[in-house]
């Protein structure tokens, strides 16, 4: 059954994971700058690019997340007592869209990891070509963690949703 503590504990976990997100970017971007500006090879210029990007990608993403966790952690506490129509309105729907677009991210981040892993292990033997085996390398490293870091947001979100669609379902409108 969902409580208010509840909620909160579901927006405390994801704004503490939104900061592992922020921390993971910022070491892929710093990894990716150094790889590419300071060891200059092609392997690791192959390899920074999916540094940067993934990196920069997951760094926005928590920071996102981090600044309005609070918020909506105070709006739903708010609205569990005050005016629980709004859970089955507003939150309810947004959590199924945020639980789609992880099914959505786990294709994507899978894909990501095929591609790195193909990448790496077909230019693995040529010395010519180690700018691809680095991108691959990187790729796949970075698809991972995105992968496992969205595997546990996702668990965490089941349990949420699962809370408010007791609760909507025995709230009447």
């Amino acid at each position: 059954m969902l409580t208010k503590i509840e909620i909160e504990k579901y927006f405390i976990a994801e704004k503490a994971e939104s900061l592992v997100f922020l921390l993971i970017g910022f070491f892929g971007v710093a990894g990716g700058a150094i790889c590419y500006f300071v060891v200059k090879s092609p392997f690791y210029e192959g390899a920074a690019i999916p540094l940067l990007v993934i990196g920069l990608l997951l760094a926005i993403i928590g920071f996102i997340i981090f600044r309005r966790s609070d918020a909506d952690r105070i709006r739903n506490v708010y609205a569990f007592d005050m005016n629980p129509a709004e859970l089955k309105e507003k939150e309810l729907p947004r959590m199924q869209a945020v639980m789609k677009n992880f099914i959505l991210y786990r294709y994507i981040e899978m894909a990501l990891v095929l591609v790195g892993i193909l990448l790496f292990v077909y230019f693995k033997n040529n010395l010519l070509q180690t700018f691809w085996k680095g991108m691959g390398l990187s790729l796949a490293a970075m698809a991972i963690i995105a992968l496992v870091a969205d595997f546990f947001a996702e668990e965490r979100g089941h349990i949420y949703l699962k809370g408010l669609r007791e609760f909507t379902n025995n709230t009447p409108r």
